[in-house]
């Protein structure tokens, strides 16, 4: 089967362009055919029976001497310009054809960037330098795509990269453990508790990772679409049960406790709602110090409501403020060995961004943090967007 030839944007233009002008001409030269038949009428005023003098000393009736003048000088008219029209088309059509071709070259070069692209060279741009135009304006969105695009895929595979670690650091904890215990033939009973309650922890701590990942995905799958479950809940609630589960941390470590639970009710999906809250309660008493404050807040203003969770601990600049959202951040640092996936404040991004609220964080001059995550009423519409939080 013969290939059916592609009607690419180039041709199409040149077709059109050559309609245009063939239908043009042809309506020029019909114009100036009816203009000479119109104006060569010399003898309508002359008396009937008239007749002229010609050339060779014979006469002939007007009236046929003017119907021979016009046939032939609109059959020249017609053939002379039958013919220009024939070339004036074909220079047209040559000339269309080159200029689309000029004119499409930067769609040329997005198409060959795009066929190049790879993991290896989304550093490629078009970098197109022509007039200030249409295809400039698709050049620079497509080059600002490709740079959102690179950013994405780096950002994924430092997620990998950090994923990876995170979960390899407790296996290989829990394979060391196992190996030195095995190899030591006078290991008693003891030493096997003592490795089963190492591997314990590890396997722990890697069962959280893995269950924090999923929640992050799922977060993120959520956002911007409508969510898989909503369900009428109170942030106060989910605040308190989260507050309960960190009493004997907080106890341990001697800290000063402030709430204010004022009824917030939200629509959304209570299981990620409820991480989001234990997370911030987390956060803040993981990253307290000795004998340091806490305090939680909720409330709400009929249109939006809010949680704020502040806490003493540790000076962080504002400026680190955006870099403690991204995965495996833990207070501005990555990968410390410390407590923790480092995938809270990223969870409780994704987590507010699905149900259409903001999360704002403001650095403590003394040292420490306040996290105010506001987010759609029972009664109001859940619109992404930015929301001010309460003052």
């Amino acid at each position: 089967m013969s290939r059916r030839v592609r009607p690419t944007l180039r041709l199409r233009l040149t077709l059109l362009n050559g309609v245009l002008l063939v239908g043009a001409g042809a309506i020029l030269v019909l114009l100036a055919w009816l203009l000479v038949r119109d104006a060569l009428r010399p003898t309508d005023e002359l008396l009937p029976g008239t007749t002229v003098l010609l050339s060779d000393g014979g006469r002939m009736d007007a009236a046929e001497w003017q119907r021979r003048l016009v046939d032939a000088a609109s059959g020249e008219l017609l053939a002379k310009g039958l013919v220009a029209l024939l070339a004036i088309s074909v220079v047209g059509v040559a000339g269309a054809y080159a200029v689309a071709g000029r004119a499409l070259r930067p769609l040329h070069q997005v198409t060959a960037t795009a066929q190049r692209l790879g993991e290896a060279t989304l550093d490629q741009r078009i970098g197109y330098s022509g007039a200030d135009d249409e295809v400039a304006e698709l050049a620079k969105t497509f080059d600002a795509m490709l740079d959102r695009i690179a950013s994405a895929f780096e950002a994924q595979k430092r997620f990998v990269a950090n994923a990876s670690h995170e979960l390899r650091t407790p296996l290989a904890v829990m394979r060391t453990e196992i190996d030195v215990t095995l190899s030591d033939d006078d290991a008693d009973a003891a030493e096997y508790r003592r490795m089963a309650t190492v591997v314990r922890d590890a396997s722990e701590r890697a069962n959280s990772l893995v269950d924090a990942l999923l929640v992050l995905a799922r977060s993120e799958a959520q956002a911007g679409r409508q969510l898989g479950r909503r369900t009428e809940c109170d942030l106060s609630a989910g605040t308190a049960n989260a507050l309960s589960a960190m009493r004997r941390e907080v106890e341990r470590i001697g800290l000063r406790v402030q709430t204010s639970l004022e009824p917030a009710p939200v629509v959304g999906d209570p299981g990620l709602l409820d991480r989001l809250a234990g997370n911030l309660i987390e956060n803040a008493v993981r990253y307290n110090h000795l004998h340091g404050r806490l305090w939680v807040r909720t409330g709400t203003d009929g249109e939006r409501s809010w949680l704020v969770v502040g806490n003493t601990g540790f000076e962080v600049d504002q400026a680190d403020v955006p870099g403690l959202f991204e995965p495996f951040r833990r207070g501005g640092r990555e990968r410390t060995g410390a407590r923790g996936s480092g995938l809270g404040l990223s969870i409780v991004r994704a987590v507010c961004t699905a149900h259409g609220g903001t999360v704002r964080v403001i650095a403590q001059s003394g040292g420490g943090l306040e996290v105010t995550v506001t987010l759609p009423t029972a009664d109001a519409p859940a619109v992404n967007g930015a929301v001010p939080g309460p003052g």
